[in-house]
């Protein structure tokens, strides 16, 4: 019998033969189970919601609700519970119709209980490895995302672990990096998974807007303050009081504005537009940038006292070009995105296309990565996107002279991944602890590709 951590396992044993279900139940708690009985169909869905079982026992025929009905019943309900059907010999064809209903196994009339107990054991077991399978696919996709971030790298591993510490509290966060790696998602990621997050999560890009009109989005305006303001309206803050307000492309702000925002942060209120009122806000803030704000200061363009309020946690999200480990899963994901949207059956890369994606440098970052594959889902008229699909800039012939010179023809995954790492270790002069942080892999998964490759 397979064990369970705490206790004896519990089956529920449904039958509507006094003494067949008696007989049964003696022999079950004899093999050291814990047994529930319940004598009809209709009684499993209750008996279900209000106990912890690990197995069903369900006899096929009986007087109220039947076997199948019952297995209809479950899948309604959206129960898994491993369920054994009880069925007389001569009634094998409903038996097809139970294990399409979802039972897991079958026992005939008159019941071999040695036969009994091993599909017991195998039913179990499965349930436990498929829990188990659960479990781990859960905590995998907890560490290997934040919010709809992908990243598997290490580099993304400690971006993840420092976002989970950071979300959910209340600092106010700066988040750097290059145009398309996902700074916006980092925002809405650290809002989602924050005690704000009921409340309005307002954006605001500052690039998108002149001075003047940013003034009047971020704090609002009386009917009368300039031409055209014919109504009151509330600014960003004021929309996004008790939640959170994203300020993408901070270094866009005019010295003027910025002063307004360091104002909020330091005492948390503002006058809209031409008013005397001043108004009292409870807002997180969280801001971005591409520009490097360190050379904005020394040359007075951004001020110093307001980069230090925003930058309380900084961020800095890493190009992708840095994030080798993640290419292939984000291009997997995208694939899978676009395939659904545009409807079309595409199975995968061929092996080439990889390897172009790999040595790219991908300038752009995953936006550039995300609009390449949407372009090639639409161009790709097989089953795998192959190299004639991808911009021409991506061809060899196109590519930087400082790219890493993996074979171009005739190469497998195996190939691939054994250059890569050649080529990694004479970027690094031989610096394997480097190496295998730029990899995405532990140190001594690396070891052991050295020993395998005989690099």
């Amino acid at each position: 019998m397979p064990k369970k951590h705490a206790g004896k396992f519990d089956i529920l044993l449904v039958d509507d033969d006094f003494g067949h279900r008696t007989m049964l139940k003696l022999n079950l708690e004899k093999l050291g189970y814990n047994v529930i009985e319940r004598e009809d169909g209709d009684q499993v869905l209750e008996a279900v919601e209000k106990m912890s079982l690990d197995l069903i026992l369900l006899d096929l025929k009986m007087e109220r609700m039947g076997g199948i009905e019952t297995l209809e019943a479950l899948a309604s309900a959206g129960i898994t519970i491993p369920t054994i059907v009880i069925t007389a010999f001569s009634s094998i064809e409903s038996v097809v119709t139970a294990i399409k209903k979802g039972a897991y196994d079958y026992v005939t009339k008159p019941i071999d209980i040695g036969n009994l107990a091993h599909i017991l054991t195998r039913a179990l077991d499965h349930n436990s490895l498929k829990r188990e399978n659960d479990q781990l696919k859960k905590r995998l996709a907890e560490q290997y995302t934040f919010g709809n971030i992908i990243g598997a790298s290490s580099v993304m591993q400690e971006l993840f672990a420092t976002l989970s510490l950071v979300a959910n509290s209340d600092a106010t966060v700066l988040i750097r990096g290059e145009s398309g790696t996902g700074k916006e998602l980092v925002a809405n990621g650290l809002h989602e998974n924050s005690p704000r997050k009921n409340g309005p999560f307002i954006k605001v890009n500052c690039s998108a807007l002149h001075e003047s009109l940013l003034e009047s989005e971020l704090f609002g305006h009386e009917a009368g303050a300039f031409t055209g303001a014919t109504i009151r309206r509330k600014g960003r803050f004021e929309l996004a009081h008790k939640g959170t307000l994203f300020l993408d492309e901070i270094g866009d702000m005019s010295l003027t504005t910025q002063a307004k925002i360091l104002r909020v942060l330091q005492e948390g209120e503002f006058e809209r537009l031409g008013s005397s009122e001043t108004m009292k806000v409870d807002v997180r803030l969280l801001a971005a940038t591409h520009k490097d704000l360190d050379a904005m200061i020394k040359q007075e363009t951004f001020r110093q006292d307001l980069f230090f309020r925003l930058a309380v946690v900084p961020i800095v999200m890493p190009p992708l070009r840095e994030r080798q480990g993640d290419i292939v899963e984000l291009a997997n994901h995208f694939l899978s995105r676009y395939t659904v949207k545009n409807k079309k059956n595409i199975k995968g890369f061929h092996p080439e296309t990889l390897s172009i994606f790999m040595r790219y440098n991908w300038p752009g970052n995953i936006r550039e990565l995300e609009n390449t594959i949407e372009r090639a889902v639409i161009l790709c008229l097989g089953e795998e996107i192959t190299p004639r699909e991808l911009p021409p800039h991506f061809l060899p012939e196109h590519e930087d002279t400082s790219s890493r010179n993996l074979p171009d023809q005739g190469w497998t995954l195996r190939d691939m991944e054994r250059e890569m790492i050649r080529s990694m270790l004479q970027e690094t002069n031989n610096n394997k602890s480097l190496t295998a942080k730029k990899l995405g892999i532990a140190r001594q998964t690396l070891i052991n590709k050295l020993k395998e490759y005989n690099l």
